[in-house]
């Protein structure tokens, strides 16, 4: 049963996204139009995560505005009616490790790969929310504000931001007291009294700044190799 979705608040109900950005395109002859989003690159631990979305040519959904507009009862009752309405959609992640190893930009287009590949369907077009382009296997349009501009990009960023929150809901039993439950591993006071007390947990990304602010010297940042320096030992040797 699809949860009905609460009465949008005044603020926001004259802000709804629109479909000029995929008609154009659709237009244009390209039949599958993937609206793209991140959520997750300024957390300090939990995965960074994407989100691709197929909206219909001819059926519409209400309420769907851009993800951070909306309350967390918001997004979740829209999940629902989002999912069941859309062509196709789908989330990719990319781990606290990766993020680590490979690095943030590179992570997002790994978790963005990941969506993509989740999709079922080939897209010959994507819109990106944003000014960088992090598809890299196709032709992109990159909105800046994408998310309160196209109804792709903001059905992709809800469907996103809802998977990894509950994700992260999820873990928070497994770690309590870095109130992940309700932060979602972004910063915030609670976290960083958690972490100057006891540390980094398993999904704290290492290689991130905060990690320089611990006292207890047991936790060290993660520096990722450098690939000339590796290339040189590799050529020396």
């Amino acid at each position: 049963m699809v949860a009905s979705v609460p009465k949008l608040r005044r603020a926001i109900r004259n802000k709804a996204p629109g479909i000029g950005f995929e008609q154009e395109l659709w237009d244009a002859g390209h039949e599958v139009v993937v609206g793209i989003d991140e959520v997750g690159r300024g957390a300090w631990a939990g995965p960074i995560s994407v989100g691709a979305a197929v909206v219909p040519k001819e059926r519409r959904v209400y309420k769907v505005r851009d993800s951070k507009m909306l309350t967390e009862e918001e997004r979740e009752a829209l999940f629902d009616r989002i999912s069941s309405w859309v062509e196709a959609w789908a989330v990719g992640h990319a781990t606290h490790t990766e993020c680590d190893e490979l690095g943030m930009s590179e992570a997002q287009i790994v978790a963005t790969r990941r969506a993509l590949d989740g999709l079922g369907l080939e897209p010959s077009y994507a819109l990106v929310d944003g000014k960088w382009d992090f598809v890299k296997v196709m032709r992109t349009r990159r909105i800046v504000r994408g998310d309160a501009k196209s109804l792709s990009i903001a059905a992709a960023s809800i469907l996103a931001k809802v998977t990894r929150d509950r994700l992260m809901r999820e873990v928070a039993e497994e770690h309590p007291g870095y109130n992940f439950e309700n932060n979602k591993g972004y910063p915030c006071p609670i976290q960083k009294d958690a972490l100057a007390e006891r540390g980094p947990t398993s999904i704290h990304r290492r290689s991130w700044a905060f990690m320089d602010n611990l006292v207890d010297d047991r936790f060290e940042r993660y520096v990722r190799p450098d690939p000339q320096m590796s290339l040189f030992e590799a050529e020396a040797g």
